[in-house]
């Protein structure tokens, strides 16, 4: 009897590790930037970034992680697509001064970009 018992708890907490080990976090997707780029005020260099964001389906927290580091933050939106985006990619926006922002973050397999929000005024047309 005490022998099942043992059995039943170590079942248990091998299904709850299971689950936790194949949860996927749904609000964060990688991206890679082959040149420097603006977040907010903060200038990437290039790299390997994940952005993570937290709120309601549409104006959210986007937070910029670097090598397990926050590196920059800014609001934004989520954003639906006509279809999967095919692959990650960042569009990006020339400012006045000649530096890139990024505005835009696809992420591959996913419905859904973020729309980061800009500077007010640091963009040229």
């Amino acid at each position: 009897m005490q022998s099942m018992k043992y059995l039943a708890f170590l079942s248990a907490v091998v299904v709850l590790l299971s689950v936790g080990a194949f949860a996927k976090n749904t609000n964060s997707g990688t991206f890679d930037l082959t040149q420097p780029a603006r977040v907010g005020t903060t200038e990437l260099s290039p790299g390997h970034y994940k952005a993570e964001w937290l709120g309601p389906n549409g104006d959210v927290h986007i937070t910029i992680v670097k090598n397990g580091k926050e590196v920059a933050d800014v609001q934004g939106r989520i954003k639906r697509l006509p279809s999967p985006a095919p692959y990650s990619a960042v569009t990006l926006r020339t400012m006045d001064d000649q530096r890139q922002r990024i505005e835009e973050i696809d992420f591959g397999s996913s419905p859904y970009a973020l729309v980061l929000s800009p500077v007010l005024g640091s963009v040229s047309q």
